[in-house]
């Protein structure tokens, strides 16, 4: 089949084809986020769906594909909002995520991070040898894609993604829906006065996360649930009271929960920090450099005349930099009115301090994005420095006067409320930047015309912004959040873990009320620099232990980090045996993209049937298989599938 015109960039199927996929990966990231507090990347699987479904329409251009997948890769990104919203849930202050006021922020938040990022691309993509690993691998990805006549490598990746959702999709559904499969084994048992507890779980989208993870931060999550289980929690329960005389499963649960969690919490913190650290000088003279050097750059690339060097222009900018202030003070506004008639001076201080300290953020994840990765970023400690900052900013204007009365009452539950509501915003556009230069790379690499770029990008935001409300309120109102249901009659091992906004509602509510438990979070940031300093070690004998995976191992219940652990240590078995076969990392890549993806959007869809319905067991085949044999049959399946993972990719890259 021969090439299409290459300079077909911007199309009508092209933005429908990219809002379709957005709808999918939107909803995946956002299950899979408050399920394990970790999402995937939609850039590669995007590419590759694009180069396979345009080719079907009459075939697709390079430039084509990749506007497809810049706009979903922008609205997968922006699904990291899960990160702060559910901690409404969790303060009281919210019994549902509000459509206005939560699509709202999550697109204004995130069309202001493609905004504070187009300043930088001279200087941190054109002009800078920052290496953007997942930005020149969508390219390579496009261009493979291209080059084939055929089409028979984008045709191969999709039916692995395609094969991949279907086998998730179906045990998913198996296990969540008809109740025939147990989704996880626990066995509790005490030695003296110690508990502990061996955990597995079954889930697929685990499986595929955990390949994509890696082996070095799957094994480190692994050491996380083991210094928390096999570790922290035996000790404490030795040395702790049972006052309640709890059963032993019970009683470690809440250790787990009320104490190893904040050791968990002080170990990211204080890796989270050491990342930023390590970063800094790096990103501060690359920041520097951008800014000395992008009046330069333009005046180089104005001289060219060549569309790969045009941005938007600086009116298009400032205007939609101006309605994005404007829509962002209301929106505070309309947060604020039904507490307060005092809400001008809180909603203007909101929208300045996205203004800048937005600007700084962007800055640094863009910077750190193509330095590392940005599956490698530390957006875990902007999130955590940035909640610190808004809540003392806020004390500190509360101490001054300069808030409302009813900002401190009721125990600072409206000072903390909306503090999760500016960090909302901060966290859009913190992690579009995180993803907009990476974008960006990939448009050089391939000529694409940035401004083009950019402005899909900011409709990427936008129609992500749509999906996220509904996505949120199915979840919660399905399964509820690990301290938040919104029906006592639910079943509790559905229920999802939300870790990020549980570390937020936290730290937001202990810095508010000075009820932060010091002592653990003291041992968890001892926890953590023996963890940076081991790793240090490790490096020189070119291994590595993450130390923030490690944190986030402790804090993870037992069966996540686990199953994790699995698909790691899978992925590496499998790269390991075909190392030297053409193809088989990139289809191993799409077939646990489609894990996840399958097992997310039956979640969501299960979800759906839960709310028409009322009941989270109506599909249930006479009330389900009973345990034990829900059990054996759920490790069976995983087996089995892990077996057809192995298997369907060693075996094609060797074809």
């Amino acid at each position: 089949m021969p090439h299409s015109d290459t300079s077909r960039e911007l199309t009508v199927r092209g933005l429908v084809l990219g809002a379709l996929i957005t709808v999918v990966f939107t909803a995946s990231n956002t299950y899979l986020g408050l399920k394990i507090g970790l999402t995937f990347a939609s850039s590669i699987p995007a590419a590759v769906i694009s180069m396979a479904v345009l080719r079907l329409l009459g075939g697709g251009s390079l430039l084509e594909n990749n506007m497809v997948q810049s706009q979903a890769s922008a609205a997968g990104t922006i699904s990291t909002v899960f990160a702060v919203f559910p901690a409404l849930i969790l303060i009281g202050h919210w019994n549902h995520f509000p459509f206005l006021e939560t699509a709202g922020l999550t697109a204004v938040g995130g069309m202001a991070g493609v905004l504070f990022t187009i300043p930088l691309r001279r200087a941190l993509v054109n002009d800078s040898p920052l290496p953007y690993p997942e930005g020149v691998a969508a390219a390579e990805i496009l261009r493979a894609g291209h080059e084939s006549a055929s089409g028979e490598a984008s045709h191969r990746g999709l039916k692995a993604l395609i094969g991949g959702a279907a086998v998730s999709a179906a045990v998913s559904f198996a296990s969540g829906g008809l109740r025939l499969l147990t989704d996880g084994a626990t066995t509790t048992f005490a030695l003296g006065a110690s508990v502990f507890r061996l955990s597995s779980g079954f889930s697929l989208a685990l499986l595929g996360a955990g390949y994509l993870v890696g082996a070095a931060g799957g094994l480190a999550m692994l050491f996380g649930y083991m210094l928390s289980w096999i570790v922290a929690v035996p000790w404490l329960t030795a040395t702790t009271p049972n006052p309640d005389h709890l059963d032993a499963a019970s009683f470690a649960t809440s250790v787990w929960a009320h104490k190893v969690r904040f050791i968990g919490a002080g170990a990211i913190a204080t890796a989270s920090l050491w990342t930023l650290g390590e970063l800094a000088i790096p990103v501060f003279r690359g920041i520097r450099s951008a800014l000395g050097s992008t009046a330069t750059s333009a005046e180089r690339g104005a001289g060219t005349g060549a569309d790969t060097g045009k941005d938007l222009s600086a009116r298009t900018i400032m205007i939609t930099g101006a309605l994005l202030s404007v829509a962002l003070f209301l929106l505070f506004s309309l947060f604020l009115y039904p507490f307060t008639a005092h809400f001008v001076v809180p909603a203007l201080f909101g929208t300045v301090f996205l203004g800048v300290f937005g600007f700084l953020t962007a800055a640094t994840c863009g910077y750190m994005a193509g330095l590392v990765g940005s599956s490698s970023s530390p957006i875990s400690g902007i999130v955590l420095l940035a909640t610190v900052l808004v809540c003392s900013l806020l004390m500190l204007m509360d101490h001054l006067a300069l808030l409302p009365s009813v900002f401190s009452a009721d125990d600072h539950h409206l000072a903390i409320a909306f503090a999760m509501v500016i960090l909302s915003a901060i966290v859009a556009a913190a992690s579009i930047s995180n993803d907009n230069l990476q974008d960006l790379k990939t448009g050089q690499l391939v000529g694409a015309s940035p401004w083009r770029q950019e402005g899909v990008l900011l409709l990427g935001c936008g129609i992500g912004a749509l999906v996220v409300p509904p996505v949120l309120n199915l979840l919660y109102q399905a399964y509820g959040f690990t301290g938040a249901m919104p029906r006592p009659d639910m079943d509790p091992t559905h229920v999802l873990a939300a870790p990020q906004p549980a570390i937020v509602t936290m730290i937001a509510s202990g810095i508010f009320r000075q009820n932060l438990d010091w002592s653990m979070l003291a041992i968890g940031a001892a926890t953590g620099m023996a963890l940076v300093a081991l790793d240090r070690i490790l490096r020189f004998r070119k291994l590595s232990l993450p130390p923030l995976a490690v944190g986030i191992g402790i804090y993870l219940p037992p069966s996540v980090s686990t199953t994790l652990a699995v698909g790691a240590c899978l992925g590496w078995l499998v790269k390991k045996a075909a190392s030297r076969r053409d193809g088989q990392t990139d289809e191993g890549t799409m077939i646990a993209s489609g894990l996840i993806v399958g097992e997310s959007l039956t979640g969501v869809a299960l979800a759906a049937v839960s709310g028409l319905t009322g009941s989270d067991s109506f599909l249930a085949v006479g009330g389900g298989l009973p345990a034990p044999w829900n059990g054996v049959a759920g490790l069976l399946v995983f087996t089995a599938v892990c077996l057809w993972f192995a298997r369907r990719v060693t075996k094609s890259g060797g074809a």
